[in-house]
């Protein structure tokens, strides 16, 4: 789909962008979106390689100091083939979801040999008793259509027990504030963000950069935090910059005492707590008052649930900063966030790096 051009305070590469969204990445199965962001930075990084995690790291300034990581995962929620029935239908595990948007939706599972186009099926309302309707729906209780008829012709096609499969949903705008639509913005936005900033970074005359920079695509966020794990033990940083979705407050029946106040379009999201470290937070918030780039502050009283918690706690630990990018409808096939947002994260990421001296 041919996209509009974007208004011209919006640097950011929205074809990139599109891409890397519409890419099938499912925990574990990361590759495909991953070679994406090694291609996008290739020329643009002094170094660029990748573990046996699949995490990809980009280094630029490599004899600079400190060492600053920037991080934000690859990977996104979806399905697991755990099952195929004698009659064709294939029951799957999810991660993550919520059960009450799976019903009807398009799904396409990734096999070896090609992508199939399959719709999630349940017992139709007609057909349930009252107390039935009354109940969540249970993912074992759900299953995929692909429109065969035997197990048979199923294994025919491809398909084998641990394939993974994605929500048919893709990359589109939505109205005219800069929002943008797609399923797995948690977080290839942040990935996204990411190679931005390194894209900038390496246009900026060598001599206003002091640090190393070292940005990380992870991979297995949403199973455990695994990728950022080894590749914090392998970069090793002093400072740490990880980028992830956060929860929008803008909509109906959200309560911001209980998340904060955060909506679409209002700047980056900058986390407060035991997980974060006050001398990048201070620094985050003097350089985004000195461009004149609103952010939005929430408290963070434990863990965060992002790679942010495992970054920090790596060998004698890491100074961390965690941005987030405000976001409607997570982990859901329709994710929803602002242009505008992460264009402030990039030019509020680059300065702040500017800023960092040995």
């Amino acid at each position: 789909m041919t996209l509009p051009t974007l208004p011209s305070d919006i640097k950011v590469d929205e074809k990139f962008l599109q891409l890397l969204v519409n890419t099938p990445s499912v925990s574990g199965y990361e590759t495909s979106a991953q070679h994406i962001f090694k291609d996008y930075l290739a020329s643009y990084v002094e170094r660029i390689n990748t573990d046996v995690m699949g995490n990809v790291f980009a280094t630029l300034n490599s004899s600079g100091s400190p060492k600053i990581m920037l991080a934000a995962h690859c990977d996104e929620v979806g399905l697991l083939i755990k099952y195929i029935s004698k009659d064709g239908f294939l029951y799957f595990y999810a991660n993550g979801l919520d059960p009450h948007l799976l019903p009807g939706t398009f799904v396409k599972i990734i096999t070896n040999q090609a992508e199939i186009l399959g719709v999630i099926g349940k017992k139709a309302i007609h057909l349930q008793e009252p107390n039935e309707r009354k109940k969540v729906v249970q993912i074992s209780d759900l299953f995929i259509d692909i429109g065969a008829r035997s197990r048979k012709e199923v294994e025919s096609l491809g398909i084998r027990i641990g394939d993974s499969a994605i929500f048919d949903y893709y990359y589109a705008r939505l109205g005219s504030s800069g929002d943008v639509v797609s399923r797995c913005f948690d977080d290839k936005i942040g990935v996204c963000i990411v190679a931005e900033i390194m894209k900038r970074l390496s246009e900026i005359q060598h001599d206003q950069i002091s640090a190393q920079v070292i940005g990380v695509s992870t991979t297995q966020e949403e199973v455990g935090l695994r990728g950022a794990t080894t590749a914090s033990f392998q970069v090793e940083p002093d400072i740490a910059l990880v980028y992830d979705v956060d929860f929008s407050m803008d909509t109906p029946h959200s309560q911001e005492k209980y998340q904060g106040r955060a909506k679409l379009g209002g700047g980056p999201i900058i986390s407060i707590g035991p997980n974060m470290n006050s001398k990048v937070i201070q620094l985050l918030k003097e350089t985004a008052n000195d461009l004149d780039i609103p952010i939005q502050l929430i408290a963070e009283p434990r863990g965060t649930g992002t790679d942010a918690n495992v970054i920090q706690l790596t060998k004698k630990g890491v100074a961390i900063g965690l941005i987030g990018i405000p976001n409607r409808y997570m982990h859901s096939y329709s994710e929803v966030v602002n242009l505008y947002d992460v264009e402030a994260i990039i030019q509020l990421s680059v300065e702040f790096i500017k800023r960092v001296k040995e």
